[in-house]
């Protein structure tokens, strides 16, 4: 097989795959709700004993307190994403909250967050910092 055809099989299987999982919605940003949360922040730590859940009015992340601590939950693409926290990690920025990780799969994520959710979400994960 001439590999010219042989490239515009590959490329036109992969172009068909992408579509088709756009069109069946597996594509879609993840909306993170109180229960998607707990479920999700349970999947990836299930030893946690999660004490309180709060998304963000947008629903691109989650504030979630355990008896360990506070982590964030972020939609990354379909799927989720979480991290526990030090309040060293977390600092304000001019739209939201910036958290800093140190891990090369997440070196860091910058939320948008109304006055209110970023003064609750800092004192919450202060609190909680103090408390585990």
């Amino acid at each position: 097989m001439p590999l010219e055809l042989l490239l515009a099989l590959v490329a036109g299987g992969i172009s068909a795959i992408a579509v088709l999982l756009h069109l069946t919605g597996r594509s879609r940003q993840a909306v993170l709700t109180h229960e998607n949360s707990r479920a999700a922040w349970l999947r990836q730590f299930p030893a946690d004993s999660i004490t309180q859940v709060t998304p963000a009015s947008s629903g691109q992340a989650a504030l979630v307190i355990t008896k360990a601590g506070p982590g964030l939950l972020w939609a990354f693409g379909a799927d989720t994403v979480g991290r526990h926290l030090t309040i060293t990690q977390v600092r304000e920025t001019g739209t939201g909250l910036r958290f800093d990780f140190n891990d090369v799969a997440a070196p860091g994520v910058s939320l948008s967050l109304s006055e209110y959710e970023r003064r609750e979400w800092l004192a919450q994960v202060a609190t909680a910092a103090e408390t585990a």
